[in-house]
């Protein structure tokens, strides 16, 4: 399956009671469809899986499948530390018509190598759906190596990873011994150009809910040869992509949204909204970019 080059961790909506808010979610998605997104992954840690119900999520993903309506691939985030649980998330999700999978190494219980290769197995034998994996240390407490993931690259279904870990070693050892069909996805922002350098296919982003276009922009000069102007691009998003981790994520892009006129609420506890200052640094970082300006590389 092709999921693009830029790949939103989407936030969830959540309406003034904290609840699960549908109708903002159909105007979130088409407000990424419509700015550069080729996917979006739900459910995930962006979406503050952690604080949503197995009845939220399987809420969640009904209504990211019917507005997205073929347009974009629907990835399920339905990893989580236990593989029963994950297993049947992942079958709900399936059901509710998700166009594939994004499982997390387990966080927490911290398991071996071993442990994390078949964790991932079973759910892959559990679903037909196509997998992509997601390797992030500084949340999980424990790193996926590059010999466990080329091995869960060679299960039919698992297509594709999404590498958080900072390790360019690792992601170069991952592109150049992993199946040619197997695609690797930067999963921070700031790290997008030099793993595309490296062969990578593309992003999975939280900046892109605000500057999806001029993301999509850099991917796209990069793959045309216009290496220079993508870096001019990333320069320019640079100061925005680490700005959105300046307090817990999703908290700045949800703020941001916010102020973009994407109204997507508040964040659940134990996450907090931003403090006044921290309000007053993210509106510098993304006045620049309102309204969206073309940023020409040719």
């Amino acid at each position: 399956m092709d999921f693009g080059q830029i790949i939103t961790a989407m936030v969830t909506p959540f309406n003034e009671q904290g609840g699960f808010d549908a109708c903002a979610t159909q105007s979130l998605i088409r407000h990424l469809i419509e700015n550069g997104s080729d996917s979006i992954v739900v459910g995930g840690t962006t979406g503050e899986s952690p604080t949503l119900s197995f009845e939220e999520k399987k809420q969640l993903f009904a209504v990211a499948v019917h507005e997205a309506n073929g347009e974009i691939p629907v990835i399920a985030g339905t990893g989580s530390n236990n593989t029963w649980q994950t297993i049947e998330l992942s079958l709900a999700a399936e059901a509710a018509g998700v166009d594939a999978l994004m499982i997390v190494v387990p966080y927490y219980n911290k398991p071996s190598q071993e442990g994390i290769y078949q964790h991932v197995k079973a759910v892959a034998n559990a679903t037909h759906l196509p997998i992509m994996l997601y390797n992030v240390p500084g949340r999980t407490g424990v790193s996926m190596s590059p010999e466990t993931t080329l091995r869960l690259a060679t299960l039919p279904n698992v297509v594709a990873t999404k590498e958080a870990s900072g390790n360019l070693d690792a992601v170069t050892e991952i592109i150049r011994l992993a199946p040619e069909d197997f695609a690797v996805y930067s999963g921070d922002d700031s790290l997008t150009l030099p793993m595309l350098s490296l062969g990578a296919k593309g992003v999975v982003s939280v900046a892109s809910h605000i500057v999806g276009r001029e993301m999509k922009e850099l991917t796209n000069a990069f793959f045309t040869g216009h290496v220079q102007a993508a870096s001019a691009i990333h320069q320019r998003l640079f100061p925005l992509m680490r700005g959105m981790f300046m307090a817990p994520n999703p908290t700045p892009v949800k703020a941001a949204l916010d102020a973009f006129g994407v109204p997507c609420g508040s964040v659940r506890l134990p996450l907090l909204p931003l403090t006044n200052e921290e309000a007053g640094a993210l509106d510098q970082l993304i006045a620049p970019f309102r309204p969206y300006a073309a940023l020409p590389y040719e």
